[in-house]
């Protein structure tokens, strides 16, 4: 009988729940709440409007959108730090006192700064062409 009583229970819950559902969706596209969702919309879409601040990108993708500034800024701070290795194993290289060991160390210095400078120039041309073909 407890099962019997129980499964009534679940079957009228399922009911419930699919007449709460139709009835949901009935009232979410009548006029008047597609009406209430316009005004609602409007004003936020203002909201945003009106809180961005001057000068602050709206795309993300292109030539003045937001990752297209931030790659840009990252690669260029990844070159930066290429240029001053290169010059740090310039320095190394004219103090190291014909000492072998420290003649290959900024030899090595110098190769390594050299092709992280050319990875950051690649990849500087190649995260631009992406954006630039996504912003497109």
């Amino acid at each position: 009988m407890k099962k019997a009583l129980k499964r009534i229970g679940q079957v009228l819950t399922g009911i419930a729940a699919v007449a709460t559902l139709f009835v949901g969706r009935a009232m979410a596209t009548s006029e008047e709440a597609v009406e209430n969702i316009e005004d609602i919309e409007n004003p936020v879409r203002r909201g945003v409007e009106y809180a961005r601040p001057d000068g602050v990108p709206t795309e993300l993708f292109g030539n003045t959108g937001i990752f297209t500034q931030i790659t840009n800024t990252a690669l260029a701070a990844v070159g930066l730090i290429a240029v001053i290795m290169l010059i740090f194993g310039g320095i190394r290289y004219i103090i190291s006192g014909g000492d072998q060991k420290k003649v290959t160390d900024a030899k090595n210095t110098i190769l390594y700064a050299i092709i992280g400078l050319i990875i950051a120039l690649l990849a500087y041309a190649i995260v631009n062409f992406v954006l630039n073909a996504l912003g497109e």
